[in-house]
């Protein structure tokens, strides 16, 4: 069970992250300093988590003109919280023009257990300095769990069909790993919010002891100006996960929105 209150808490930030060559990116943020995003996760009919994503102008320059503050807190609620409890808060600092991260920062509280880590990104040389020494990506688009998600938002899908798939490359646990993001389409989707205009992604996942040998994760990304997951589903051994977007605020772009770059 901690196995899957730990994937229901990344599943909020792994939506998204390289190959070796450079993906293709929108020249404006579909994001704002202000955008806070809110979401639930459900274990079957279950209350299991929440999350929160924020964007804030970051107090650091970094040197640059434009820094961004990611934030992202994610932690257990309901029946789950009375048996694991989970509190983390992961923080990613990036340049905006570029969307790629400079300082990344976890704050890991699970039960008894404490973690807190960092990394710094040197995307010149294709480094990531961490905790416990330096690792080299085979890209210079190298993210972290927050930071990909962002990244993510601003690809340019103008190109993409159906079937179509790419990969972005991220540091996490010590380790450069790569997600392959599958594109489905567009459809429509039920929200809170209400009936959305949505891109469909399958972000790649691996058989083991969560997941089914079909199991397929779904992400439902709003085709408009703003790009905000509003859906996420995945089937595991026993039920299913589902996020569900319960609330905006401080949006680029009136929600639904369509702009030059919808599919």
């Amino acid at each position: 069970m901690k196995r899957i209150i730990s994937f229901i808490i990344l599943g909020l930030l792994l939506t998204s992250s390289a190959i070796s060559q450079t993906l293709p990116y929108l020249k404006d943020p579909t994001f704002k300093a202000g955008e806070v995003l809110k979401y639930k996760l459900r274990y079957g009919i279950i209350s299991a988590a929440t999350g929160t994503l924020s964007v804030q102008n970051s107090k650091y320059s970094f040197g640059i003109n434009d820094a961004i503050h990611l934030s992202a807190f994610g932690q257990t609620s309901g029946a789950f919280s009375k048996f694991y409890t989970v509190k983390n808060q992961y923080d990613s600092y990036i340049d905006q023009s570029n969307f790629l991260p400079i300082l990344y920062t976890e704050n890991i509280r699970e039960n008894n257990y404490r973690r807190v880590e960092y990394a710094t990104f040197d995307h010149k040389t294709k480094k990531v300095n961490g905790k416990k020494g330096v690792f080299t990506s085979p890209t210079q688009q190298t993210f972290d769990l927050v930071s990909a998600y962002y990244f993510s938002r601003n690809l340019d899908f103008t190109g993409l069909k159906s079937g179509d798939k790419f990969k972005i490359t991220y540091f996490l646990n010590d380790e450069v790993a790569q997600l392959g993001v599958e594109y489905i389409g567009v459809e429509k989707v039920k929200s809170v919010l209400g009936e959305l205009e949505c891109i469909k992604l399958s972000p790649e996942i691996s058989p083991g002891r969560i997941f089914k040998k079909s199991s397929r994760l779904y992400l439902w990304v709003t085709n408009d100006g703003n790009r905000i997951p509003v859906k996420a589903q995945v089937e595991i051994l026993i039920g299913s996960v589902t996020m569900d977007l319960v609330s905006a605020e401080g949006l680029k772009y009136p929600l639904g929105k369509r702009v030059s770059y919808s599919k």
